[in-house]
This record gives structure tokens, C-alpha cells and sequence, in this order.
């Protein structure tokens, strides 16, 4: 047997080389707005709420994706905000608050402007004058720190001045990164443990994304249906969920109703 398999090993054959075994290792899938879609290479799962969106391109550019990410960041917490300012008072007024204080005005959000133009302790005038002032400076202050990261921290309200440190209140005001402040911001200290600060982060834009919508929806719908706000809305959809939809309110989707 040592003779045949030398004979063969002399005559040039070999032993068949025993298979590689080749592990192919699957990366992680990314959550993902259109699944088997890949995501654009600038979006790379890092931001908070990045599921790979964007199919006009506009992150394209890092710094423009920065921008673009403050401005989603804020129109998010406007967003939450308005909804909140909307919900309440209707729920105020459905569940009879405003009957048990005479004196708590609960106007509908379409009216809320009028109404404290004609009975606020203050003219629409020097409303918004003061508005656009404090408003003005906070706007004013935001762009500089995404300009130039933490640079607001210092000096405070004088630092786009050039004043340097002159009101000692600086580090109470040291931002966690741009767009999260922290410090007094964060009197829970709810950024200090980085995998709930994360979460915290991905919550804020899940909720701010549904707002913005939702405030789309009481905007449409008030529009459709004049004189009636979100909690109405609901209800009569809820009583007749086939009938009451957006499809069927006239405006939404124009003559379908004619068809109906």
C-alpha cells in the first residue's frame, strides 16, 4: 500500500485537498424605512431616527446634514408643542373644566389668536414685538452654537459680542452636544447614562415626527371640516368609520364623495 500511494504521489497525484469551509458572516440589519432598500452611504445608522431616508439627497453634504438634522431636531419639539397647545384645551373643553372655572378660557386653537388679541392684558402689537425680541435673541444664539459647537456656553449672552466671560454663569449652560443642552437644562441629569441619553434622543424624534404630522392632520381637517377640532374629529370617525374619513370629507381627495 506505501508503494501504490508513493507510485502516485511520483507520478504527480495528489490527495484531494480537504474543502474549505467559508463563514460568511451577516452584518447586523439596520432598521430601515423601505426594508431590502439599502440606505445612502452619509446615513450610516449614527443620527437619531435614521432609518435611511432621504430620497431627494439632501444630506449629500455633511455639513448641510448637520443643518438638516438641528432643523428637524427643532421643528420637532414646535411640533410637540402645538400639539400639546391643541389637545388640552379641547380636552378642557369636552370634559366641562372650563365650567368649573368660569374664568378659564379654553379657545378653540383657530381662535386663540383672536382671543387674546381682543381680551389679553396686552396688544397683538407689543405681543409680538416682545415675541420677535426674544425670540430674535434665542434664534440668534442657536445658529451661533451650531456655527461654533459650546461656543454660546461662554460668556453667555455676550460671547457673539466678543465680551468674553463677564456674567459667571457659564458652565450651568454647557450644552451635552449641539441641539441637547444640558447643564440647568437637564435638572433630572437624564443625559448622564449614554445608553438612556441615546434612547432619549431616538423617543424625542419618534414623538416630535408624529406631532409634525399630526399637526398636518388638525390643520387639514379643520380645513375640511370647519368649526370642529381634533376630539371631534376623532369621534366622528369612531362612529362611523367607514363614512368619515379623510377620503370622504371633500377636500382631501376632491369628487370622491361624488362617488361614494
Amino acid at each position: 500500500m506505501a508503494a501504490l500511494v508513493a507510485n502516485k504521489a511520483a507520478l504527480g497525484f495528489r490527495a484531494p485537498a480537504q474543502a474549505r469551509r467559508s463563514v460568511v458572516a451577516r452584518a447586523e440589519q439596520r432598521a430601515s424605512w423601505f426594508p431590502g432598500n439599502p440606505a445612502p452611504e452619509y446615513l450610516k445608522g449614527e443620527l437619531a431616527g435614521d432609518y435611511g431616508f432621504d430620497p431627494l439627497g439632501f444630506g449629500d453634504e455633511p455639513r448641510r446634514l448637520e443643518w438638516m438634522v438641528q432643523a428637524e431636531l427643532v421643528h420637532c419639539r414646535w411640533a410637540m408643542l402645538g400639539a400639546a397647545g391643541i389637545l388640552l384645551p379641547e380636552i378642557g373643553n369636552k370634559t366641562g373644566m372650563q365650567s368649573a372655572a368660569p374664568g378659564l378660557a379654553f379657545p378653540h386653537w383657530w381662535e386663540a389668536g383672536k382671543v387674546v388679541a381682543e381680551s389679553g392684558p396686552w396688544s397683538m402689537g407689543s405681543l409680538t414685538f416682545t415675541m420677535f425680541l426674544l425670540m430674535g435673541w434665542a434664534e440668534h444664539k442657536r445658529l451661533y452654537d451650531f456655527v461654533k459647537p459650546g461656543s454660546q456656553a461662554v460668556g453667555w449672552a455676550w460671547a457673539p459680542l466678543g465680551l468674553g466671560s463677564i456674567t459667571g454663569v457659564e458652565e450651568p449652560l454647557v450644552a451635552k452636544e449641539n441641539g441637547y443642552p444640558g447643564g440647568i437644562f437637564d435638572p433630572f441629569q437624564m443625559s448622564k447614562n449614554e445608553a438612556k441619553y441615546k434612547w432619549y434622543k431616538q423617543s424625542e424624534v419618534t414623538n416630535g415626527r408624529l406631532a409634525m404630522t399630526a399637526m398636518f392632520g388638525f390643520v387639514s381637517q379643520h380645513i375640511a371640516y370647519p368649526g370642529k377640532g381634533p376630539i371631534d374629529n376623532l369621534v366622528d370617525h369612531v362612529s362611523n368609520p367607514t363614512k368619515v374619513t379623510f377620503a370622504t370629507n371633500g377636500v382631501s381627495v376632491p369628487h370622491f364623495i361624488e362617488y361614494h
